[in-house]
């Protein structure tokens, strides 16, 4: 869970290196480095922190060749020592991904006489490489042997001081692309750290490795292969990752959800139906058999595929279960080939979630979709169908849009499965079709409820714990109210099904924890206002986020903040909208860095 920046160029790349490491801070922020070839060989600059402290350690360092990362540590605490790149003689490294046979390579290599500085896995291969330059002095031969010898997942970018102007990439499991153009070539983990200098894209494949120049870029895979990769012209633009007016990335991403679910929407036009090839050319046929559906996802992500179990068995009449994948691929599971793997990521690299996919397949189990925003992405790549949510780059580390947008492509996942199954009829299709095509408006109006949810969030500054309470539907809903509340203010917060409490939860409630309720006028509502009578009686403090006709009094101890229409089947899109807001003010009072919490990162690359 790191970022990646390499350049080659014909002026002064540092600027370029450190402005494309604070587009990937997202990905880590323990600490930061740059290496760059300077006259007197590597120049190398670390610090602990943000890319702001490296940015001024640096500002006098000038090369037309460099390497530079950004850290989120998994082997040794953040410290200057740990920080990338990693120098071994002649050369520097910067690596993204964990190397699960560095143990051994340190102790071969320490033996050899190599004495090692950190506690990082990567250092090992910085001095593999070191090692091989004895024997083959070609820069790109000795880094493509030293990745035939690691064991686990990587994604690395190696200059060597002897050999002036050139850089090494290669990748297996860690997301690595390369920017080309007249100016320049250029390597990083995310194609928003480029934009800055270009907009042509090459997405390497795992297995390849690539040697780059100013003026060329050669690809081989790791058998000396030469290989060709097509150029993509990246649809981002360098505004779409730019803060603007807000004062976060969440808060921005927050207000980007009408127009991010737009753009998502926009496949299914003006039409009154909606046809399966929305999903790609293959899904006809594939889908017509289906009769099980499996979600794997982790996070945020699996909170939509639980909120689509409600809709695919109650719309489509689909059984579905939902795996957390990090767990899925480590327990013995009955194998079904008619059943649908649905792999759900943001960033379409996160490492559970691929190793469960391919998990799935090798147990036969070939018929997979990925619902994902990153069209390029590993997990994309390796399914059968896709469909790309168009939420637009998400910095924020706490996920908003590329959650709502999940959410919409799962519902045009259960329209399309109950019209296979023959369950949906014409005029509810085109009902269904129209809320969707309404969602934007409804989601503005959502959000026109800020100023009052930011009073509430006032009273959550001194709170140490806060539960969180919902039914059907909404339950996946109050899931994620509460993981985003923990994210970034610090706050425990659980969630648990309103007919729960009383299993166990209701111990814990007092005067003193806040409990927020997504309080819908569905069916069961009145079995919900049972639940918080439950709370009331106990002199738990409400906070209800109801419909507008949704008949809960306010009252002493009850707080009640009302959403302008009550959405139907889509309600849970809508109700999660405020709960992202409330999560977002507690912070702000609390003064945590919303947009980085600690210890967290956004794309989960590593196992």
């Amino acid at each position: 869970m790191c970022g990646i920046v390499a350049a080659a160029a014909g002026s002064n790349i540092v600027p370029v290196l450190v402005e494309g490491l604070k587009k990937l801070e997202y990905r880590g922020y323990d600490s930061a480095g740059l290496a760059v070839i300077g006259g007197n060989g590597i120049e190398r600059v670390r610090s602990v922190g943000r890319v702001a402290e490296l940015e001024s350690a640096s500002a006098s360092t000038q090369a037309v060749t460099g390497i530079a990362h950004t850290r989120w540590a998994t082997h040794g605490v953040p410290c200057e020592r740990n920080a990338h790149p990693h120098v071994s003689g002649t050369i520097a490294v910067v690596h993204n991904g964990i190397i699960e046979n560095y143990e051994s390579l340190r102790s071969e290599l320490t033996a050899q006489g190599y004495e090692f500085t950190s506690d990082t896995d990567t250092e090992s291969i910085a001095h593999l490489i070191q090692s091989l330059l004895k024997t083959e002095p070609d820069l790109f031969k000795a880094v493509r042997l030293a990745c035939q010898r690691l064991v686990g997942a990587y994604a690395i970018a190696v200059v060597d001081h002897t050999q002036p102007g050139k850089i090494i990439v290669a990748r297996e499991g860690s997301p690595l692309l390369l920017g080309v153009s007249d100016s320049g070539n250029y390597a990083a983990s995310d194609a928003s750290a480029l934009l800055q200098v270009t907009r042509n894209m090459v997405y390497l494949e795992n297995g390849d490795i690539a040697e780059l120049t100013a003026d060329r870029v050669s690809i081989s895979r790791l058998d000396g292969t030469p290989v060709e990769r097509p150029v993509h012209v990246s649809q981002l633009s360098a505004a779409a990752v730019e803060l603007g007016t807000y004062r976060h990335y969440m808060q921005k991403e927050i207000f980007e959800q009408p127009e991010a679910l737009a753009n998502t929407l926009e496949i299914v036009g003006g039409s009154k139906t909606i046809q399966p090839g929305i999903f790609g050319a293959e899904a006809s046929n594939l889908l017509t058999d289906v009769d099980h559906i499996l979600i794997l996802a982790c996070g945020t992500s699996s909170h939509s595929g639980y909120t689509a179990r409600y809709w695919l068995e109650a719309i489509a009449g689909v059984p579905c279960t939902v795996e957390i994948a990090s767990e899925y691929r480590y327990r013995s599971s009955v194998a079904n080939p008619r059943q649908l793997v649905v792999a759900i990521s943001q960033s379409g690299e996160t490492a559970d979630t691929l190793a469960a996919l391919r998990h799935a397949k090798s147990l036969g189990q070939t018929k997979t979709l990925a619902i994902c925003n990153v069209p390029e992405s590993a997990i994309v790549r390796e399914c059968a169908l896709r469909f790309i949510t168009r939420a637009g780059p998400e910095i924020g580390v706490a996920s908003t849009k590329a959650f709502t947008t999940q959410l919409a492509a799962l519902f045009l996942l259960t329209l399309v499965m109950a019209k296979v199954k023959h369950r949906l009829t014409p005029e509810q299709e085109g009902a269904f079709i129209d809320q969707l095509r309404h969602l934007p408006v409804a989601v503005n109006k959502v959000l026109e409820l800020e100023p009052e949810i930011e009073i509430w969030s006032k009273r959550f500054a001194d709170k140490q714990h806060a539960l969180f309470l919902g039914r059907g539907r909404h339950y996946p809903i109050a899931l994620e109210g509460a993981l985003k509340l923990k994210e970034i203010s610090y706050i425990h917060a659980e969630a648990y099904p309103a007919g729960e409490l009383k299993h166990g939860p209701l111990a814990l409630v007092d005067a003193s924890m806040p409990v927020i309720s997504v309080a819908p006028n569905d069916l069961l509502l009145d079995k919900l206002k049972s639940n918080l009578k439950e709370v009331q009686a106990r002199g738990g403090e409400l906070y209800v986020f109801a419909d507008a006709d949704s008949e809960i009094p306010e009252s002493e101890g009850v707080h009640i903040l009302r959403l302008p229409e009550h959405y139907g089947e889509l309600s849970p899109i809508l109700h999660v909208i405020p709960l992202q807001l409330l999560s977002y003010h507690a912070a702000l009072v609390k003064g945590t860095d919303v947009d980085k919490p600690r210890n967290l990162a956004k794309s989960v690359t590593v196992e």
